[in-house]
Order: C-alpha cells, then structure tokens, then sequence
C-alpha cells in the first residue's frame, strides 16, 4: 500500500453524486434508505462527517461518521470495487477512529448486517469484536 498517494478529506454537500455512486458501486445502498437524505444530513450536521479517501484524484473509498454524545458511529464504509484489498478500509478506519478521539468519543460502535461475513471478518481483524447485542428499531419516515 503506497499512503504517499492516499488523500483523506471531508465531504462538502456539492460531492453527493459521486459519493452515492461509490456507494452504489461498494453495493452500501438499500431501496428503503434515502442515500442522499443520509448524505445531506451527514455533511450538514456539527457532529457528523464523510470522509473521503483519494488514490491520486479518484474517489477510492468513503466512511461516513458521527458523535452522538455517547458513543461514535460508522456507516458507509466502502472502498470502489476496483481499490479493495489494498489497505484502504483499514485506513479509512483508522481516520474515522483519529476523527472520534478528537471528539472525546469513548467507543466506536457499527451496525454490520449478520448475514454479512466478509464485512464481520474485516472488523474483526482490526480488533473489533462481535458485541450481544440486539439493535431495534422503528422507521419515522
């Protein structure tokens, strides 16, 4: 992995297209999410950010994260079809926590579908552990 060519930066609302569409490449997106709701809302909060992470000039890969006071949160990690298995998740990862710490956020915590195996294995082999937990929830939309 060559980081000297690696750029990580902050969304701005005017890069929602090509984020969504790295979104959709990383297959992230589900018909019952709004992408550009869940984008807007992100970029425009005072506790929340997408960070972004260029090889060169391409969009390679995105992490969207946020503070809730309590914990820190990721979603939307994903790197471009055509960039994974290079260390880019990891790196990404790594800034989304760098992102958090500077907040004061005493734990990271995400939400992986349990049928997702590949994305568990990942988590796991950066430290992250399967929690027992049971996530509910209700759509206010």
């Amino acid at each position: 992995m060559d980081n000297q060519k690696n750029q990580i930066s902050i969304a701005t609302r005017n890069q929602s297209s090509v984020v969504i569409a790295l979104w959709e490449r990383a297959e992230l997106t589900r018909p019952w999410n709004n992408a550009e709701s869940d984008f807007q809302l992100a970029v425009e909060g005072s506790t929340s950010a997408i960070l972004l992470l260029h090889v060169e000039s391409e969009l390679a890969a995105t992490v969207m994260v946020g503070f809730d006071g309590h914990r820190g949160w990721v979603y939307y990690l994903g790197v471009d079809p055509d960039h994974r298995r290079k260390g880019l998740g990891r790196e990404l990862m790594l800034a989304a926590e760098h992102w958090l710490a500077k907040r004061n956020a005493p734990k990271i915590q995400l939400m992986v579908r349990e049928d997702n195996a590949p994305a568990i294995g990942f988590y796991k082999a950066l430290g992250y552990e399967v929690q027992p937990v049971v996530t509910i929830g209700r759509r206010l939309d």
